[in-house]
């Protein structure tokens, strides 16, 4: 993994002095812990997920520069990480990996950390029993609180079909959130 990123990062500093790697490596800055945590919401294996992100850079770097224009390039990568992401599950095998993505509060008891995992790791478990596109327009939404227009822009779907997929989401979500009460 590490290998993959230091040779991405070599063709892009090789690049930027053609001119062409210093965007790339600027989008890589700016979006690279979004992807990561938007793929976290899909997989649970940290290090996959770099690895997605890695990989849609990667991807990126080797395309007729889709990433040249600022406003299409978010879309690109998004949907690279999740075209990444549903490639990898279908894949995998059944065995799970523990979630490794953990969030530092220096100010709390570790009683409070311990019961906020809990939590979290109880809604990621509910959210990734959704159905496919539920869990990724949630997840666009709420995780990199994406606008209607660019969930709709990510996916490639009308901005109506990601309001249905986010209403039945969020139905669902509660019904499995009460019944685990």
């Amino acid at each position: 993994m590490l290998r993959l990123y230091g040779m991405m990062m070599a063709v892009m500093e090789a690049e930027a002095g053609a001119g062409r790697g210093s965007d790339l490596a600027a989008l890589h800055l700016r979006y690279y812990s979004s992807l990561v945590r938007l793929a976290s919401v899909l997989i649970d294996d940290v290090g996959t997920c770099e690895e997605l992100v890695q990989d849609a850079f990667v991807a990126a770097l080797g395309r007729d520069h889709p990433w040249r224009d600022e406003a299409k390039a978010p879309a690109y990568l998004r949907s690279a990480v999740l075209n990444g992401a549903r490639t990898h599950l279908r894949r995998r095998v059944v065995r799970r990996r523990p979630q490794a993505v953990q969030v530092v509060h220096g100010d709390r008891s570790p009683e409070a950390e311990a019961l906020e995992r809990d939590e979290h790791q109880v809604v990621l478990d509910a959210l990734r029993s959704l159905p496919e596109r539920q869990r990724e327009v949630l997840a666009l939404r709420y995780y990199l609180e994406l606008s209607e227009a660019e969930i709709a822009e990510t996916l490639g779907i009308a901005a109506g079909t990601v309001k249905t997929h986010a209403h039945r989401g969020l139905t669902a979500l509660h019904a499995s959130l009460e019944y685990q009460r």
